[in-house]
């Protein structure tokens, strides 16, 4: 997409994701002058494979407990100021087609696309001009005091070269205000990268620890032939680590788990920390098998776990934890064998060799350190017109539409601001 480029705006938007393109139709529509840059080819692209190709653009139930920062608070203001209910208004307004799925996730019933196109012509009305296919160079700050008023008025220089028509030419560009949506390092064929981490270094902003979050982990053998073999098996769980827990499905990969559960609960673990999975919630094992032994049960283990798991699942367990027992009628194992295998399955210890890394991630944890940001406007206190918004920042939410939500919600404050 290309439209004509002045070389004087009001605002410049880096990056043409949920985060960007929120911010810059919300200063357009302020009579603001905007321009959104863009290194890829697309605008957007994330938000078109997000959700599968359906677009989980946000929650019915958003709070700041669902969010991951050095600064709890920090997300608290903006998510209060543009509400899940206001981006279902914008949605309802184009008519876009959706649905309420479990855990008050809103998707799409079409396409992520319909959320993309529903974002560019808000664009278009506010009469943004959107370049693609540039590429940042630098970014000069000057403070030029206005004599007349004593003022300070803060402007950005930004050049770069643009690809216009197979046909690259250099670029400048005059801004009053810098708003950076670059994205993080997550999923970079789809356009992340660490550019926002230098613009905030460069400007001596704090960069917290990053890493990979929501994202598959990842097994050494002899466990990573055993999931390999369950691969594209699912069965629901509840997975614990440094007093985190979540309980949805699990998934089985040729490379270790994925699916809901892990990746919600790779945001809070650190290589080399334990994940222990209860393969069966709410059931005591313990109790329930030691009880069926009190009522002189014939059955076998692995026929009992069949009425809650997988019967390929319930195989593979009893290679790895029952084997000398595949065979022997519960009635006639001891209870402290029962009570052992019982409480195993309910608090299986894994230790994962690493994540599936940026590769797969759906966002990064960590980024711009929130303490030199103001939380209600997003810009930089001690630069003014200069903003953060989106993943860059570090504000990370979990799975459910929650990552989103902060990009509209960020990205409207500061283009109310910007």
């Amino acid at each position: 997409m290309v439209r004509p480029v002045s070389q004087k705006y009001d605002v410049v938007v880096l990056g043409a994701g949920a985060a960007g393109l929120m911010s810059a139709f919300t200063a357009g529509k302020r009579g603001r002058k905007v321009l959104v840059i863009e290194k890829s080819n697309k605008v957007g692209k994330k938000i078109l494979m997000s959700g599968g190709g359906k677009c989980n653009f946000t929650n019915e139930l958003v709070d700041s407990d669902n969010f991951l920062s050095k600064n709890t608070h920090f997300c608290k203001s903006a998510l209060s100021r543009f509400t899940s209910k206001d981006f279902v208004d914008l949605v309802e307004q184009h008519n876009v087609e959706y649905e309420v799925r479990k855990k008050n996730q809103y998707f799409c019933t079409g396409s992520s696309k319909n959320i993309l196109d529903m974002l560019l012509r808000e664009c278009g009305s506010a009469g943004v001009d959107i370049l693609t296919d540039t590429e940042i160079k630098n970014i000069n700050d000057s403070d030029n005091t206005v004599a007349s008023t004593g003022t300070s008025e803060y402007r950005f220089l930004i050049k770069g070269l643009s690809d216009i028509n197979r046909s690259y030419r250099s670029l400048e560009i005059d801004c009053n205000s810098l708003i950076v949506a670059t994205g993080a390092l997550s999923i970079p064929t789809l356009g992340g990268s660490g550019y926002g981490y230098e613009i905030a270094e460069q400007f001596d902003l704090e960069v917290t620890r990053k890493y990979a979050g929501l994202v598959p982990f990842m097994f050494s053998d002899p466990l990573k032939s055993v999931f390999s073999r369950l691969s594209g098996i699912s069965t629901k769980v509840e997975v614990t680590t440094n007093g985190h827990v979540f309980v949805d499905n699990l998934l089985f990969t040729h490379r270790g788990l994925s699916g809901p559960a892990m990746l919600q609960i790779s945001n809070y673990w650190t290589p080399g920390d334990l994940l222990k999975i209860d393969l069966i919630p709410n059931v005591d094992l313990s109790h329930e098998l030691i009880k069926m032994k009190n009522q002189s049960d014939k059955r076998l283990i692995r026929s009992y776990l069949n009425e809650h798991l997988p019967k390929s699942v319930v195989l593979e367990l009893q290679s790895l934890l029952f084997a000398d027992f595949s065979d022997v009628p519960i009635v006639q194992i001891n209870n402290r064998d029962l009570i052992k295998l019982g409480n195993t399955l309910n608090s299986w210890p894994l230790k994962p060799s690493g994540t599936e890394g940026y590769r797969t991630a759906e966002v990064t944890v960590g980024g711009v350190n929130t303490n030199g940001i103001s939380s209600r406007t997003m810009e930089v206190k001690k630069r003014p017109g200069l903003y953060f918004v989106g993943e860059v920042l570090d504000v990370t939410g979990q799975l459910g539409g929650f990552n989103f939500q902060w990009a509209w919600a960020s990205g409207y404050v500061a283009g109310l601001a910007a």
